[in-house]
């Protein structure tokens, strides 16, 4: 089964063009899958069952998984067996009909524009790492995009001249504008830190380590939870948060949902309306504090 597994992910990169970290919880939920039917003695998953997999997420169930990862789970799961039957190892897919379990949607965590003024202002230009790290928040801020994309950009990838960088997931590309707060971010940490923490000439990348190889996502996470308690924020901030807040701030001050979607790379508007939702929340959270008869 191992060697199905390996070809299943092989497929997923090569035609899906998924990232590294999807691969990995891909791989990770499959094994998992893998190590429960070696338990119940099944060792050729062609004789596994619609009743299988229900017994599987019913286990997962016993041993008080969150209803979201026992979705995530079965997704995983259907994705395999659909990839079996289409190499014609299984004859149907036993996940056809089963429907995943509810997930109750959590509204993301928001900071409020002081927060985020707070947030900005710890890194310090006195030293290469501050440089850096002003530059990176000011543009996750200003943009929006992942983290991902952000350690994943070039130094070709943006112009501040023209005001705007470019972000390529496989054949899609999308061009984001970027405000002259974070050009001048940019523009600085290039012109006084860049050079010197870079040591190899070739280096591609746009934001790099104290080593001068590219930054990494475990990387940027220690730095933002480091500004998040010098600037004494209580809400819980993850590497996400500031692109949340980016599109929530933006549909509260009156962009629309389209082009917000279009910023963001979202290739279904419904996963861009969950600000809608926030923005909802907000104006109610008003009136309850505001109108005497509330």
């Amino acid at each position: 089964m191992e060697v199905l597994v390996n070809k299943f992910i092989n497929f997923l990169e090569k035609d899906r063009h998924l990232s590294l970290n999807t691969l990995q919880s891909y791989r990770r939920d499959i094994e998992q899958y893998i190590t429960y039917l070696e338990e119940m003695k099944i060792k050729d998953i062609s004789k596994t069952r619609k009743a299988t997999v229900i017994a599987y997420l019913l286990h997962l169930k016993k041993m008080e998984r969150a209803t979201s990862t026992i979705s995530r789970n079965l997704a995983s799961i259907r994705s395999f067996y659909q990839y079996l039957t289409k190499i014609k190892i299984k004859e149907n897919d036993p996940t056809a009909d089963l429907e995943s379990p509810k997930v109750e949607k959590k509204l993301p965590q928001i900071l409020s524009t002081k927060e985020v003024e707070l947030l900005l202002e710890q890194p310090k230009c006195v030293d290469l790492k501050g440089y850096r790290d002003k530059a990176m928040l000011e543009l996750l801020y200003a943009t929006g995009i992942r983290v991902s994309e952000l350690i994943s950009l070039n130094m070709e990838d943006v112009n501040l001249d023209m005001s705007f960088i470019k972000c390529s997931k496989g054949s899609r590309e999308r061009i984001i504008p970027i405000g002259s707060i974070a050009i001048q971010a940019i523009q600085e940490y290039i012109e006084k830190a860049r050079d010197m923490l870079v040591h190899e000439k070739s280096q591609e990348a746009l934001f790099v380590n104290v080593n001068g190889g590219r930054l990494t996502r475990q990387g940027f996470w220690k730095i933002i939870k480091q500004y998040k308690n010098q600037a004494k924020i209580s809400k819980d901030i993850t590497p996400h948060t500031l692109r949340h807040s980016f599109a929530a701030h933006l549909l509260e001050n009156g962009a629309d949902l389209r082009s917000i979607q279009e910023m963001l790379g979202h290739s279904d508007i419904s996963s861009t309306q969950i600000y809608a939702q926030i923005a909802k929340n907000k104006i109610k959270d008003i009136y309850k504090k505001t109108h005497p008869r509330a």
